[in-house]
């Protein structure tokens, strides 16, 4: 017996993950304040600094709803920090709260919508895990992998090349389509859409060169 479809629960705030500071703007990891950097500049709303939530936040309306935007002045290891602070001052559930954050296990290109698990070792889901738990949204923003674990540090924290930069720009188009079925109608609706694109493929796993035979 087939599951019944995923209504879409009510969600109130969208935090995207990165870091503070003119060096670290275009970085790969800054993937989810660019997703809500968008949606602030679609519903014409200016950021403000928030010292009791730690970020800066803009409010947006968007499928007949009002959202709380997030962007955590905390750098990527603290985020959780912010984010429960504003969970807390609201009383937003964890599952009325969605993260948007660069995704080294998906190509350039690919977005996924996804509710729960782990974190993947990100230091940014690391830290919104120890605050708010496992059960808030994810929206997953395909960066790319460099092929080699000891190369992440430095990829994360470099500027994506110009063909990666416009497919994860097409990203998050589609991603803030999906965000407006996704307030409309349901997570599945929402789900399939963005998860039907041809550029939705999980990035191939690499074998480092040491570990070949």
């Amino acid at each position: 017996m087939s599951e019944p479809p995923m209504t879409n629960p009510t969600l109130r705030a969208i935090v995207g993950l990165g870091n503070p500071g003119a060096e670290y703007e275009y970085t790969r990891h800054n993937a989810g304040f660019w997703f809500v950097d968008r949606l602030a500049d679609a519903g014409r709303a200016q950021f403000r600094v928030e010292s009791k939530f730690q970020g800066v936040v803009a409010k947006v309306r968007l499928g007949g709803a009002d959202l709380l935007l997030l962007k955590p002045a905390t750098f990527m290891n603290r985020s959780g920090e912010a984010a429960q602070a504003l969970a807390s001052f609201y009383k937003f559930a964890p599952e009325e709260i969605l993260v948007a954050h660069d995704e080294l296990d998906l190509s350039p290109g690919t977005a996924r919508l996804k509710r729960g698990g782990g974190h993947g070792g990100h230091n940014g889901l690391r830290s919104l895990h120890q605050h708010l738990g496992e059960n808030y949204a994810r929206l997953r923003l395909g960066i790319g992998h460099p092929g080699n674990k000891d190369l992440v540090h430095d990829y994360v924290l470099g500027r994506p090349s110009q063909p990666d930069l416009r497919l994860i720009e097409d990203a998050l188009s589609r991603s803030q389509a999906a965000l407006d079925t996704l307030m409309k109608q349901t997570w599945d609706k929402a789900s399939q859409q963005l998860h039907t694109d041809p550029n939705a493929v999980k990035q191939p796993k690499k074998t480092p060169p040491e570990a070949k035979a």
